[in-house]
């Protein structure tokens, strides 16, 4: 039996103040090119949970936007200068039409006058992980407030705050909330850091939270960057010394550096941490592989600053931000008995002039997804970056064309059946990062990438800030605000016992001096 979906969304209903339902026009003049919509949907892979794809038309007085998939389902939808598209209904599109492709047909009325344009397509392939967590902040934020980390489920549009810190400037209560984090993409464990004022780590185990504190003379700074052991209840953290320089004529406004890295083992049951790898080297940015057999991170050699006193590294670092250029690296990782092996280079950026950061590996091993730069470690600054992946199975790297931008393209996360990719962009205005989603074929291949849904196409033009660090979860947070305000505010943090040695060079056990 065919099925038949048809909706026309009254007055009342719609985003804007005024608008208006149209039926299909039975007069229009047609129009060989595709319609401009916003965000830009056409001919574009989207997961078979996703929420309604919502767009506007700008300068028309009307619109027509009919969805016709198999079996003669269809999705008829209006509006003055938008969509706002039925959930229920959507969902039962995309379940009808699974695997297959979605024709999305155009009118317009422009002033007394109707236009059809040509159609474009949308495909409909496998599920995405049902949640989104990413934090929202300021592009700049000299100050701590007003920035939280939210969820969003994927299959609507709504969106809850997992923690918000506080709305107003005070120097008691202030502080930064940054780098959260899944294991093997599930809530039942989490972190996240505060910064500055009830500072520590945040580690969630379910719907209960705690709060310790990663301080000793043998380590650098607080455990940063986390990646979560797939089996083991052990984090690895790189711990980094941290600052923002301006530029006065360049077209990046700011340049983020680290002065000092390493990389940090940390024991969560037992709360015991020790260097992991600390060296002449900067460390950072750790990644498991999804076998937990093998950790990967990027390392810089800056001989520039090699024997610089603290008061003069800053400096150091700034005047030579171009030449810094980081590598891929790993080493082997043996479980049982808990030992890692020699550090080796898995990718040489340097050799050719540039410098990568935040690998993630695919579900399946075989892939590592890092973003390339012309130099430097913190990508979601630099116009230069772009998403790359290297195929461990057959050595070989490549741009993921169809993804990128002219603009930065930087943090990513894999979907749990490694069929899409979310990560960070700045193309829609060069200021503000947003989301966007991207699939990820079974050949290695990016398809064109969309921004995230919203209710109202217009938000992501009004809303004044970044998305940041997004990261996907097959379930929801489990933990309330109401715990993670009351541990945050009210524990000082049980501080983690240093196990390790003295710091030295993990590859020649000479003293490091810095």
């Amino acid at each position: 039996m065919k099925k038949i979906l048809y909706i026309v969304l009254v007055a009342g209903l719609l985003i804007s103040c005024g608008q208006k339902s149209f039926d299909v026009p039975a007069v229009y003049e047609e129009r060989q090119e595709q319609a401009n919509i916003y965000p830009d949907y056409k001919d574009v892979v989207i997961p078979e949970n996703i929420a309604p794809m919502n767009f506007m038309v700008e300068g028309c007085n009307g619109m027509v936007a009919v969805f016709e998939g198999k079996d003669a389902s269809t999705l008829t939808v209006s509006g003055v200068d938008r969509i706002d598209m039925d959930t229920t209904e959507w969902r039962n599109l995309l379940k009808a039409n699974a695997h297959g492709n979605i024709k999305v047909t155009v009118y317009t009325l422009e002033g007394e006058k109707w236009y059809k344009y040509a159609p474009h397509t949308l495909k409909v392939a496998e599920s995405i992980d049902a949640y989104l967590s990413y934090r929202l902040i300021e592009p700049g934020y000299e100050l701590y407030r007003q920035l939280g980390i939210y969820q969003r489920c994927l299959e609507n549009f709504e969106q809850k705050p997992i923690y918000e810190n506080n709305r107003s400037y005070s120097d008691n209560e202030n502080h930064c909330i940054n780098c959260h984090n899944f294991q093997n993409y599930s809530t039942d464990r989490m972190l996240f850091h505060v910064r500055a004022n009830h500072g520590g780590t945040i580690m969630i185990n379910g719907d209960k939270a705690t709060k310790i504190q990663i301080k000793d003379p043998n380590i650098l700074a607080a455990g940063v960057y986390p990646s979560w052991h797939p089996n083991k209840n052990i984090v690895c953290f790189s711990t980094n010394k941290t600052g923002q320089t301006f530029h006065m004529y360049h077209k990046e406004k700011i340049e983020v550096v680290d002065t000092d890295s390493d990389l940090l083992l940390y024991d969560v049951d037992k709360n015991e941490v020790k260097n992991l790898l600390c060296t002449d080297y900067f460390e950072t940015f750790p990644c498991w592989s999804p076998k937990g057999d093998r950790l990967f991170f990027c390392a810089a050699y800056i001989p520039q600053v090699i024997g610089v006193p603290d008061s003069l590294r800053a400096k150091g670092i700034t005047m030579n931000y171009e030449k810094i250029h980081y590598n891929l690296m790993s080493m082997a990782y043996d479980e049982k008995a808990d030992t890692f092996g020699t550090p080796e280079v898995v990718l040489d950026a340097e050799a050719k002039g540039k410098s990568v950061t935040f690998p993630r590996v695919s579900p399946d091993g075989k892939y590592v997804l890092y973003a390339e730069g012309d130099y430097g470690q913190f990508h979601i600054w630099h116009k230069s970056s772009d998403l790359w992946v290297k195929d461990l199975e057959n050595d070989t790297c490549y741009a993921l064309t169809a993804a990128n931008s002219d603009d930065v393209d930087s943090y990513h996360t894999w979907s749990s059946n490694g069929r899409w990719i979310v990560f960070s962009t700045r193309r829609m205005d060069a200021n503000y990062t947003r989301p966007f989603i991207a699939y990820f074929d079974k050949d290695g291949k990016a398809h064109k990438a969309f921004c995230l849904p919203q209710r109202d196409p217009e938000h992501n033009i009004l809303l004044m800030k970044s998305y940041n660090v997004p990261e996907l979860s097959r379930n929801a947070v489990q933990v309330s605000t109401k715990t993670l305000t009351d541990v945050i505010y009210n524990t000082a943090g049980d501080t983690a016992k240093y196990v390790g040695a003295p710091r030295t060079d993990a590859v020649t056990g000479a003293t490091v001096k810095r």
